[in-house]
């Protein structure tokens, strides 16, 4: 069996799906793609394939026969690039302090995409935010200690990580927690009838009447939602108006509404009560407890809405001293040693080297989308209320198991151009990736063009 179709299956098992299902999956293709040294093709295929098969399982539960998945691992690879242009712009998608510095003795990886973590590391370091450049921050990184920064970054609520071997992170307490967990959970949380969603007509998408609250901002959770709503699902993205966001929301919010909420007023709050008397899942990427701080964890939720799918997403898991801290995809590969063990299979050890594509923030965004799908046919077929658990750093350790490339750096990059599409926007023409899942008798596509924060009025 090649690593995509076991791959495959150990997603399937794990969701405690059907086994019959599996042997409607096409995958073809394999290793490298583009270059590295890790299966990330592989990772890209199964997940993608997985939450397509699994939201035309539950159209299957809702009526329709069973129909083919096929994900090809070269689309599959190229969509988890996402590329992405705006009226013939590549938009730059680093700041010119994130990246990794050199530490008295060894790296750092620091994430200063938004302004607040920007200028909270700067400042730490000892540099002025307004007048500072580059090179003063990498001068004043010289006298650090890569694991002493880690920690006092963490520590002020700031993102940036130490790097490490995969050694030294199995070594770590966090280590050891996500080395014993799951690659995500699927837990019933509260009894309830079963919800019915209605019958479904031989053309319908297999999502079509689910509909979904998408509180997520960076990359996995919107490529999660975005997956959701090429199913067909009706996904309403939920921006809170103080909070920044990144330009690949334009590319991510393909298939969206997209409205304005601040949960800190009652009058939001309101609103989204009533949003979600008829919402079926509920997707949140904020800080562990942020939400329930609101109302609405888990718990809450399935009180208030009994039958309601809830999904999780964090960076380090549920368990370990790091359960609370704030990460990005960037960030998770320095910590678990992806960088240098990339590094160290290309030969150049003392060049730390990241993944080509932030595949762990992709891979999970589709993992999103697979259990929510498997949780909503569990709640189909049995009731209950459901909790679904991801994380970028149980995805990365998921990774690892997948195995390495041997000749993986040999490879040269397909062209991206047989796998774009272009289509107007909110934020102007917008050339992004086709979805890579292709089904049989009713094709995934993203009915709404991406829509600005605030966009749709806050109703279904």
């Amino acid at each position: 069996m090649n690593p995509s179709a076991s791959a495959l299956r150990h997603l399937w098992q794990l969701a405690g799906l059907p086994e019959e299902a599996l042997s409607f999956a096409d995958l073809t293709g394999t290793d490298p793609v583009f270059p590295s040294s890790f299966r990330v093709a592989a990772a890209a295929q199964s997940t993608i394939a997985a939450a397509a098969l699994a939201a035309c399982e539950l159209g299957h539960v809702r009526g329709t026969p069973r129909q083919r998945v096929a994900v090809d691992a070269q689309h599959a690879a190229a969509e988890c690039l996402g590329w992405f242009s705006l009226d013939g712009r590549e938009p730059q998608l680093w700041d010119r302090f994130s990246g990794l510095y050199r530490a008295r003795d060894g790296w750092v990886r620091v994430h200063a995409n938004f302004r607040h973590h920007r200028e909270g590391a700067l400042r730490l370091l000892g540099v002025d935010p307004e007048t500072s450049d580059r090179g003063a921050a990498e001068a004043a990184m010289a006298q650090w200690e890569a694991l002493a920064f880690e920690q006092a970054a963490a520590d002020a609520g700031l993102v940036a990580t130490a790097l490490r071997s995969f050694a030294q992170w199995d070594a770590t307490e966090q280590g050891r927690a996500i080395a014993a967990q799951p690659l995500f959970t699927l837990t019933r949380i509260a009894d309830a009838p079963p919800r019915p969603l209605p019958p479904l007509g031989l053309a319908q998408r297999p999502l079509e009447d689910v509909r979904v609250l998408d509180l997520t901002r960076i990359l996995a959770g919107p490529v999660g939602g975005r997956a959701l709503a090429a199913y067909g699902a009706d996904v309403m993205l939920v921006n809170a108006p103080h909070l920044p966001n990144i330009e690949a929301i334009a590319d991510t919010s393909r298939g969206k509404r997209s409205v304005l909420l601040d949960l800190r007023t009652p009058e939001d709050r309101a609103t989204m009560d009533g949003l979600l008397e008829e919402a079926h899942v509920f997707v949140q990427g904020y800080r562990p407890g942020a939400l329930a701080s609101h109302g609405y964890g888990p718990e809450e939720l399935a009180a208030q809405r009994p039958g309601i799918v809830c999904v999780s997403l964090s960076a380090y898991g549920t368990q370990g001293p790091w359960q609370e801290r704030r990460g990005f995809d960037s960030l998770v590969q320095t910590a678990m040693g992806f960088n240098l063990a990339e590094a160290q299979a290309f030969g150049d050890p003392q060049r730390p080297r990241p993944l080509p594509m932030q595949i762990l923030d992709e891979a999970t965004g589709y993992l999103i989308a697979f259990g929510a799908a498997a949780a909503l046919r569990r709640q189909q077929r049995e009731g209950g209320s459901w909790h679904v658990q991801v994380s970028l750093a149980q995805t990365g350790h998921w990774i690892r198991q997948l195995g390495r490339v041997s000749d993986g750096f040999a490879v040269t990059p397909p062209a991206l151009e047989p796998y774009l599409e272009t289509g107007s926007s909110d934020f102007g023409l917008l050339c992004g990736l086709r979805h890579s899942a292709h089904l049989g008798r009713t094709p995934a596509k993203w009915t709404r063009p991406s829509e600005r924060p605030g966009h749709s009025p806050a109703r279904w």
